[in-house]
């Protein structure tokens, strides 16, 4: 009886137990049911966790910033990159001043590898700003959106919630958790066994919208990649749910706009990345985005109605779901995506989502998707040159490669340039090809334009305009009419005519300011020694004027450089260039007289300078690691040998390089035929050329070669085979072949090494050439002085023309070369109107580079834990020419403008007291042509390739600038404008420049002093 008394107490001590744990076991299941339900400990737990993820911009950099590494939605706005592009501009000119940094808890989030928490923008992309921070330009992606949630048609709504989240906008708990759907979520669990053996196995998906977007806009490649990915994108979305308390009902309803705005929907050739649904009905229906919301949100009475709105709709229900395999659906298999969107509008019927008749009406219409791709909005290239000119800038200065990778940027950048001032160009500009517009401006008559017979539609115009700051130069004005992407100011190689005296100008100050500071010093016995050791002309006469001059300072030299005299006679005829060479002038008048350089340049007259290029290069010749004038009057000197064997190599190079054209694509039978052709048809000469291309070749190839050469001929068997010993290998040097061949010893050199190496590149046949050069030019060892001279001169004005070529440079010159005659001191080495800017804007800050600075700021992801805030830093100027020289060179352009070519310009500028504002420039005229010349120097072709006219200016002390005119193609013979054009539109311009210019009068944040002689 005790026993079993004892064993029912163990029973009901076993039935309590199990009773609890039935109560516990429920009372869980049913909190956690209730939870799922309503959220509730979620709402309170997360909105704490979300609400301590924070961002604050604070001053300085930031060294514990966190980027992304992935996902399509970073890289696209270039968060990913910021690293490397903050990188680059602070080692350039700029300098963080601000950048966001990340509260502790966002921080270890982030670290833990969450997505960051903040509110995400639907729409970025590129903006720039002008100096003022007007807008000039705004790139916005995707571009078509829905506003916000009242802008979404119910029944588009009502569509992707059915398909895709249904529980999303119940109202029954305000504090739902959008990230989770609980049952679905349970579903796709339930899957995972079966999944795991059969592999194949399809299962119904568990992501809600919210974990959708942060699933294609954070995951690597948009994509979830297991389960540790999927927990990623579900917290995050969750936590994000949550950022403005428990209440998610408007964070609810942002992830449905945002799902819209942003679904991925593949890409279109010719249109590029498309997101959301507004881009999509564009890119792959040609559906409006305001059309499509207004036929869907209108009830449909008629039968003409009805169908625009199963149009549309079937449209939206179509790349709804495409979003699943939007590549397949969309480009692949445009019939399966009809169907599914059958299927769907049955089911969405029988749901009640949508009435019989709009069911039935989208059942009789076939998806039918725009052929092509839509056509960007047409920009003009006039009013976006300056703008498009900044974009350009941009993509080198954060290693971008395309604008458009660059449009899609979260950026906004502030330019230099003034849009007021640039609209009011662009304006005259767009107006010049009116012949009456014209006339009103001063634009036709002498030296000008014939309204009559000149199309004026032909013409460019071009002006770029800077503005000296303390630190920087910034530019304020880049505009021209060519409505096509090209800036001719930066772009294009023009020949700019007699804006390169200016240039040579400068070189030449440059050296008597050198030979001051050399021989300054010296008492005058010294200097007598110097002058009668010198053998170039500038030494004689800076040793001379510096043993008589009372002032020895460098400005009083310059002056007196300045008024050196220089015949402009034409009748000379100079050894340049590798040849003989005569020069006009344009002004006939000037030919019989002999002037000073400030004359030569005040009329821009060709002979003085071409003679001033000719003392230039006589002095870097003797200047050089060896004395030129010795070299050419010393038989034996040391020197001479190496430059022979130098204009061997080179011109060798040069006829190889002629003949490699002719040849690199002909078969080796073909190639002797070709080289056979060149020669008469002699039996000696087609001997010589056989046996030296084809020296293993028998008797008999060598008897049927010549015999068929010679159909005529009776040479015999012995004649033949007397032919084919005489002329075998080894047997004559390369020069003898070619001579007896009477043809190029270096051809038939590189005939016979293409038989054996037909696909021999350039670099190597001229690498295995090297002793051949040489020996094909051994006569010029053994010839006299004379010959050898004209050679060794070759060379050494080469050399010289490299030390001007680094002396240019040096001052904005924008090409590695210069042709190496005296013709490039009046412009036949080209050059660009913004490299001509340059070295004005050098001249008018006293021979100090500053930087050009076209980008003044630049914010990057405003809003995000990514954001910085960059801005100039420290800048530093270079000294490249002597203030003296820019003094003295200031005071002769002001000449040019006030007495000389560019004299209609003068006055057209006034200060605020309406005083003429001091300005000077150099003008130049360029006639671009093509010429084919015949024996003895006759010309016997000429055609013409462009025309250009260029004036490089300063007005006042801050501002400088080009102004070009251009004509290209066989159209320019019919022009006869000179450089009095450009001066002319630039007076014209200037109502239009005065407001910057007496801006800049006034502006006292970056004044500095003018420079001496202003």
């Amino acid at each position: 009886m005790a026993k079993a008394w004892v064993q029912a107490g163990r029973w009901a001590r076993r039935a309590v137990i199990g009773v609890a744990l039935t109560t516990t076991v429920a009372a869980v299941g049913y909190a956690g049911w209730r939870e799922m339900e309503t959220s509730r400990l979620q709402a309170r737990l997360l909105s704490g966790v979300a609400q301590s993820m924070t961002v604050s911009l604070r001053e300085g950099p930031n060294p514990a910033a966190r980027y992304p590494a992935h996902g399509p939605y970073n890289e696209r706005l270039g968060y990913t990159a910021l690293p490397g592009q903050l990188d680059l501009l602070t080692r350039d000119i700029y300098a963080v001043e601000q950048q966001a940094v990340l509260s502790p808890a966002l921080d270890r989030f982030m670290a833990g590898g969450g997505f960051p928490i903040y509110r995400e923008k639907t729409q970025a992309g590129l903006t720039l700003l002008d100096r003022n921070g007007v807008p000039m330009y705004a790139a916005r992606y995707p571009e078509r959106v829905f506003d916000g949630f009242d802008d979404v048609p119910k029944l588009v709504a009502d569509t992707l919630l059915f398909i895709e989240n249904r529980e999303l906008l119940n109202e029954d708990e305000p504090r739902r958790n959008p990230a989770v759907e609980w049952d679905r979520f349970g579903a796709a669990v339930a899957m995972l066994p079966l999944q795991m053996v059969r592999p194949g196995q399809r299962s119904p998906g568990g992501s809600t919208l919210a974990t959708q977007i942060e699933k294609y806009r954070h995951s690597p490649d948009g994509q979830t990649t297991g389960g540790v990915e999927k927990l990623r994108q579900m917290m995050s979305a969750s936590i994000r749910a949550y950022r403005d308390g428990e209440d998610t009902t408007e964070a609810r309803r942002r992830v449905l706009v945002d799902y819209l705005n942003s679904t991925p929907l593949t890409a279109r050739a010719g249109f590029g990345e498309v997101n959301g649904l507004g881009d999509g009905l564009w890119a792959w229906f040609g559906t409006d985005l305001s059309i499509a919301k207004r036929v869907l949100a209108e009830p449909a009475a008629e039968p003409r109605t009805l169908r625009l709105k199963a149009l549309a709709y079937k449209q939206v229900l179509a790349l709804l779901l495409a979003q699943r395999r939007p590549s397949y659906y969309l480009i692949q298999d445009r019939t399966a995506l009809d169907r599914l969107a059958d299927a769907h509008l049955r089911a969405l019927a029988q749901a009640g989502v949508i009435d019989p008749a709009l069911r039935d009406a989208a059942l009789a219409i076939r998806l039918a998707f725009r052929e092509e791709a839509p056509s960007p909005p047409a920009t003009s290239f006039i009013e976006q040159k300056a703008t498009n000119a900044v974009r350009a800038r941009l993509l080198g200065m954060l290693g971008v490669p395309s604008l458009y990778q660059l449009d899609r940027l979260d950026l906004t950048a502030q330019s230099t340039l003034d849009a007021e001032t640039q609209a009011r160009v662009v304006e005259v500009l767009g107006k010049l090809n009116d012949p009456d517009y014209a006339r009103t401006l001063g634009l036709t008559g002498e030296r000008l334009l014939d309204a009559r017979n000149n199309d004026l539609s032909k013409l460019v115009y071009s002006i770029t305009l800077y503005e000296r700051g303390p630190e920087a130069n910034y530019l304020r004005v880049q505009a021209d009419n060519l409505d096509q992407p090209l800036d001719i100011n930066e772009g294009a190689k023009l020949d700019l005519g007699s804006t390169a005296k200016l240039r040579t100008l400068v070189t030449y100050l440059q050296i008597v300011a050198e030979l001051h500071s050399r021989y300054a010093h010296l008492p005058k016995d010294f200097l007598a020694d110097v002058e009668d050791e010198a053998s170039d002309n500038l030494t004689r006469w800076a040793a001379s004027w510096l043993t008589t001059a009372q002032d020895r300072r460098l400005p009083a030299m310059l002056d007196a450089a300045m008024e050196r005299r220089y015949s402009a006679n034409p009748g000379e005829v100079f050894f340049t260039g590798g040849g003989q060479h005569s020069f006009v002038n344009f002004n006939k008048d000037d030919n019989g007289r002999i002037m000073t350089l400030q004359e030569a340049l005040r009329s821009s007259v060709n002979l003085p300078f071409i003679r001033l290029m000719r003392d230039i290069v006589q002095f870097y010749m003797d200047e050089g690691a060896d004395d030129g004038a010795e070299i050419l009057r010393t038989p034996d000197h040391p020197a001479r040998q190496a430059y022979l064997a130098r204009f061997a190599d080179r011109e060798g190079s040069d006829f190889l390089n002629r003949f490699y054209n002719d040849y690199r694509k002909r078969t080796p039978d073909e190639a002797l035929v070709r080289l056979a052709a060149r020669s008469r048809p002699v039996p000696y000469r087609l001997a010589v050329i056989f046996r030296t291309v084809r020296p293993k070749a028998g008797l008999a190839e060598f008897s049927a070669f010549l015999r068929a050469r010679l159909p005529g001929s009776t040479l015999s068997d012995g004649e033949l085979s007397a032919l084919y010993a005489k002329y075998g290998p080894g047997r004559f040097p390369l020069n003898d072949l070619g001579y007896l061949a009477r043809v190029h010893p270096l051809e038939l050199w590189l005939v016979a090494h293409l038989q054996n190496n037909p696909n021999a590149t350039r670099a190597e046949v001229l690498a295995a050439s090297a002793d051949e050069r040489q020996e094909s030019y051994r006569w010029l060892f053994k010839k006299g002085m004379a010959a050898q001279n004209t050679r060794i001169r070759i060379g050494l004005e080469e050399e010289a023309f490299k030390r001007i070529t680094a002396q240019w440079r040096s001052v904005g010159y924008p090409f590695d070369t210069l042709v190496p005659s005296l013709a490039t001191s009046i412009g036949s080495s080209a050059d660009r109107p913004a490299a001509l800017a340059e070295l004005m804007g050098l001249i008018l800050n006293d021979g100090v580079r500053q930087p050009t600075v076209r980008i003044r700021s630049l914010h990057f992801a405003a809003g995000t834990p990514y954001e910085a805030k960059l801005g100039l830093g420290p800048l530093k100027g270079e000294r490249v020419l002597h203030p003296e020289v820019c003094a003295t060179l200031r005071r002769a352009l002001m000449d040019v403008a006030q007495n000389g070519t560019a004299k209609r310009v003068w006055g057209s500028f006034k200060d605020p007291a309406g005083t003429a504002v001091p300005m000077g420039g150099k003008t130049g005229t360029g006639d671009h042509r093509l010429e084919r010349w015949g024996p003895g120097g006759v010309l016997l072709e000429s055609k013409a390739v462009a025309r250009t006219a260029t004036f490089v200016f300063y007005i006042g002390d801050r501002f400088f600038g080009t102004m070009t005119a251009f004509v290209q193609g066989p159209e320019a013979d019919d022009y006869r404008f000179t450089s009095a054009l450009p001066a002319q539109l630039l007076k014209s311009l200037a109502p239009a420049l005065q407001p910057l210019i007496d801006q800049g009068a006034t502006r006292t944040a970056d004044t500095r002093p003018a420079p001496a002689g202003l």
